[in-house]
């Protein structure tokens, strides 16, 4: 099992870590060549903004967008989210408002429940994080903050607001390395 991180900004490197210890072969992407034969990928979080002018730079929206037309998982957090909303590459049926719950001096964690992670829940590291502003009908909303959705599901698109590789829980990490092995399996 092969899964990229995309590596222009963001703390990439920690996300590669944990995919890593939970036994998957990991590709930084950097260039559209870099996609090839990628059975999953991780839009990670890090600043929207510098990442659009990246994935601009590097000619990456189309071969991402074909890349997550192909049916393989992609999991963004953060500004992976943003990303993958119907204003940046149009990938999945959602709108992301950045910075919805502040600056960074208003970063928070919070306890999350997800319906399909078993344990404790999830501790949710918040920086200058987006939520979901609005959702198609074929989005699962997975998780609330105060109302606000910050988790949710389209098919073999996962996207969280918030920093999963800034704790030591590796489940939603583990989650998206399933849906990665299940699509392997279909290939």
């Amino acid at each position: 099992m092969t899964v990229g991180v995309l590596a222009l900004q963001g703390d990439f490197a920690a996300h590669a870590r944990v995919l890593e210890e939970l036994g998957a072969d990991v590709r930084e992407v950097r260039v559209p060549a870099d996609l090839d034969g990628l059975d999953g990928l991780v839009m990670p979080g890090g600043e929207s903004t510098t990442m659009t002018l990246g994935i601009e730079r590097e000619g990456l929206a189309e071969p991402l967008r074909a890349f997550a037309a192909s049916g393989a998982p992609v999991f963004g957090t953060c500004a992976g989210l943003i990303m993958l909303d119907r204003e940046h590459l149009q990938i999945m049926d959602i709108t992301a408002r950045r910075n919805a719950f502040g600056r960074q001096v208003r970063s928070f964690e919070a306890d999350l429940e997800f319906p399909d992670i078993e344990g404790p829940p999830v501790r949710a590291v918040f920086i200058r994080a987006p939520w979901i502003e609005d959702a198609g009908p074929g989005v699962e909303i997975l998780a609330d903050v105060d109302g606000h959705p910050v988790a949710a599901r389209e098919g073999h698109l996962f996207v969280i607001a918030f920093h999963p590789e800034l704790s030591d829980d590796t489940r939603l990490h583990a989650r998206f390395l399933e849906d990665v092995r299940s699509h392997v399996g279909r290939s």
